[in-house]
């Protein structure tokens, strides 16, 4: 008699572990704990008679029989995926789940003003978001796509443009800039206390600007170091620092007086945002749909 076929949960299990080799970051994908999915793979490995993972405390490597199986079940799990959601164009209405991962501005200007309508419009679309200003690999993170300023996407992804280029001002509380004057220059900032930006690869931001052809990027001094675009606001106001910010971020606090721009004609455009994912996923309904809203919406123009 032939032995039991393993089961689909089982192997699904097996391939976001190999995939992530990790069991913590294949559980968040698959929203099930590390613990069970180590009950999973080891059935399977028992069923199959074959080891197919080394685990130690540190690292999750596949071993030779693990690297066969896994080349041979991605391609056919791919699929069936992209046949499921090819049903959501015979559905009612659409259905599913979708994960992103986007920087904190981006969830303030893009993801704020589009969700509740979009929750709204499809309610049976569940929408799954992790806000982080580090550099984080979306497949890595089990996350659908994620949502960056253009030029920090990685090449290797399709990307979708979502928004005009942004612009970046200086702003700064009014009893700040009583007391220790209006820079005129960006060298001017040299003497000044800035709330200083760090990347999501941990660099520290020299802010930029560009005037008639000329490019200066300063590295301002400062005591305080952030990576919190709601901390920053809330310290400029405070009088705690000059900001360097997008303007959409501060145009609401600039027009009610709270805060001053400086610096104006010196401001930089950046990036815009962009959508990102994996070439080799299906685009889920819910995804399309949600791209769809933004241009529709254009919260920050485009």
């Amino acid at each position: 008699m032939p032995p039991p076929r393993p089961s689909l949960p089982a192997l699904g299990a097996f391939l976001a572990i190999a995939k992530h080799r990790s069991f913590r970051r294949a559980g968040l994908e698959l929203g099930v704990s590390a613990s069970a999915l180590s009950h999973a793979l080891k059935g399977l490995e028992t069923q199959l008679g074959v080891r197919l993972l080394n685990r130690t405390n540190r690292s999750v490597t596949l071993t030779a029989a693990g690297e066969d199986f896994f080349a041979s079940l991605d391609g056919p799990f791919l699929a069936i995926g992209q046949a499921v959601e090819a049903l959501n164009r015979h559905r009612g209405a659409p259905a599913g789940r979708v994960r992103l991962n986007v920087l904190e501005h981006a969830s303030a200007l893009l993801l704020a003003p589009v969700l509740p309508v979009f929750l709204a419009r499809y309610p049976d679309i569940a929408i799954d978001v992790r806000v982080a200003n580090r550099l984080l690999d979306v497949v890595d993170a089990g996350a659908d796509a994620g949502i960056r300023y253009g030029d920090t996407v990685p090449e290797d992804m399709v990307a979708q443009r979502l928004s005009a280029d942004i612009r970046w001002v200086v702003v700064g509380a009014p009893a700040y800039l009583e007391r220790f004057g209006v820079p005129a220059h960006p060298h001017d900032l040299l003497a000044h206390r800035g709330l200083r930006v760090r990347l999501g690869d941990d660099r520290i931001y020299h802010w930029e600007f560009e005037r008639h052809g000329e490019a200066i990027a300063v590295d301002v001094p400062g005591a305080l170091t952030l990576d919190s675009t709601g901390l920053a606001v809330a310290l400029a106001q405070a009088g705690a620092g000059l900001a360097y910010l997008p303007e959409p971020c501060v145009t609401p606090l600039v027009r009610a007086g709270a805060l001053r721009c400086v610096l104006g004609d010196w401001s930089a455009s950046g990036a815009a945002f962009h959508l990102y994912y994996s070439g080799r996923r299906q685009l889920p309904t819910g995804l399309r749909l949600l791209i769809a809203l933004i241009r529709e919406m254009r919260p920050l123009g485009f």
